[in-house]
């Protein structure tokens, strides 16, 4: 039985097929349902479990190279959750574009993983190192 790290059988199964640039997107519980990628939908309620959440639970174990949001998160969110979200991708080359080109990315992507949040723009595409 694992007894730290990730729990979810689908999420170990999911990062356990990730490759050198591949890409996952972490998402927000209003997200686009994309049929042809693999969706682990861990949403409990709003804000359970958060993006964030998900994204310090992989860290310590995934070798994130690049990251990608939405621009419009940066207009449509206040200081403390633009810096929330900077903390937690600290190290990490992160790229803000138009949300058209950011769901671009999306069919591209190994899986996604759906949380609870609500945060506006709050989805991040993660390519491995």
């Amino acid at each position: 039985m694992i007894k730290t790290g990730i729990l979810n059988p689908q999420i170990n199964s999911l990062l356990s097929r990730v490759r050198h640039t591949n890409t996952v997107v972490i998402s927000d519980r209003g997200f686009p349902f994309w049929p042809m990628i693999e969706t682990v939908d861990i949403s409990l309620v709003d804000d359970i479990p958060s993006v964030l959440d998900v994204l310090k639970a992989i860290c310590p174990n995934f070798q994130i190279g690049k990251a990608w949001m939405a621009q419009e998160f940066l207009k449509a969110n206040p200081a403390k959750t633009r810096t929330a979200f900077a903390g937690a991708l600290r190290g990490i080359e992160l790229t803000h574009e138009p949300h058209v080109e950011f769901k671009k990315r999306i069919p591209f992507a190994i899986g996604l993983i759906r949380t609870g949040d609500t945060t506006q723009y709050g989805n991040i595409v993660l390519e491995s190192a």
